[in-house]
């Protein structure tokens, strides 16, 4: 037989990549009737941006932030240029923006109806961590979040922890391979002894918790019914993860909202930052919903699509990639995220609908 007569016609392979949509999807993410009265959100590298990102922009709903090696909310202005330099690596050719810029531009869009208004912030807790050997983003640009934040937040609601000898990354006690707390490569997940970065967070934002324990199950769900338009064109994998304890499909939990980092999407690595962030095993005794959205590589064109996206590592959107909304309340990722909170916060279905 002929290699010509092995090849399947367009149509043909059209027919099958359309029927996949539906066959292959991954399942719906579930209607849970959670509670939203303490929704917080963290996130290391750009998922540690585009955790300010959405706070600030539902600063209304939010009640709190974890950034791991971050920055101040619109740092980069809608500049690729602005966020590899001022904005993580600031010097005398890209200084960082100051208090007072940032302030006054989070207060313009906030007098525009475009982010809620700031005044919710002072409600709110912040927990930061910094590591000294992080050469991606320089400390000084986590002291400018801090002294953003110090704008509304009152002092004992901000925790700053700075560890000398930390790189650029997740620092996690729940990984089992994890990297060397110096470190700055991939999976971007490292030890530092002791340092159980999510439970400490968690525990600031949250109040007290009850000892770790990890008994609840890891679905992915499709990400796509949340996205207007092409998952992909906004820079959203297919599919996403959630961590739900067994309690949390019968009775409302709170809702924790995590963003990856660059390379560390579950395309880049799997489930690995999923499973050893150290979030899950503090979700269960805590009556805790873990909601782990999901970027994807993407550089130029794809498949179905005239869009041109340069976003090769994965990285959350906090530069514009997306859209020059990508900062507000109507940003393609930020309203993505609101629709996959507000589907767990939907109120459960009668068995057997």
């Amino acid at each position: 037989m002929t290699v010509s007569r092995l090849r399947r016609p367009p149509a043909t392979l059209l027919a099958l990549s359309l029927a996949c949509q539906t066959v292959c999807a991954a399942p719906p993410l579930p209607a849970l009737a959670a509670s939203l009265d303490d929704l917080t959100v963290s996130g290391v590298s750009s998922g540690a941006y585009m955790a300010v990102q959405f706070e600030v922009a539902h600063s209304k709903l939010v009640r709190g932030a974890g950034v791991i090696a971050g920055g101040p909310y619109y740092c980069a202005q809608g500049s690729s240029w602005r966020a590899l330099t001022s904005c993580m690596s600031p010097s005398f050719w890209g200084e960082l923006p100051s208090v007072a810029d940032l302030r006054a531009r989070a207060e313009e869009l906030a007098r525009t109806g475009r982010i809620d208004s700031l005044d919710n912030l002072r409600r709110h807790r912040a927990w930061l961590f910094s590591g000294g050997n992080d050469d991606k983003v320089e400390t000084s640009v986590m002291d400018r979040l801090a002294d953003f934040y110090g704008q509304w937040l009152s002092p004992t609601a901000i925790r700053f922890v700075k560890l000398p000898d930390a790189g650029h990354a997740m620092i996690s006690v729940a990984d089992p391979q994890p990297n060397p707390c110096s470190s700055a490569h991939p999976p971007f997940i490292n030890r530092c002894g002791d340092l159980d970065a999510a439970g400490e967070m968690l525990t600031h934002l949250l109040g007290p918790l009850r000892p770790s324990t990890a008994g609840g199950k890891i679905l992915s769900f499709d990400q796509r019914p949340f996205v207007d338009g092409r998952a992909v064109d906004a820079g959203l994998a297919d599919e996403g993860y959630a961590y739900i304890p067994s309690a949390c499909r019968v009775s409302a939990c709170r809702i924790h909202v995590v963003f990856h980092g660059c390379r560390q999407s579950a395309t880049d690595i799997g489930r690995r930052f999923v499973d050893g962030a150290g979030y899950n095993a503090w979700a269960d005794n805590n009556r805790l919903i873990v909601l782990y959205p999901q970027t994807t590589p993407r550089h130029g064109l794809a498949l179905g699509s005239w869009k041109w996206v340069n976003n090769p590592l994965a990285c959350w959107d906090w530069w514009g990639y997306s859209g020059s909304e990508y900062h507000t309340r109507d940003g393609q990722q930020i309203k993505a995220v609101r629709a996959m909170i507000d589907r767990l916060a939907a109120p459960r279905r009668p068995a057997g609908d």
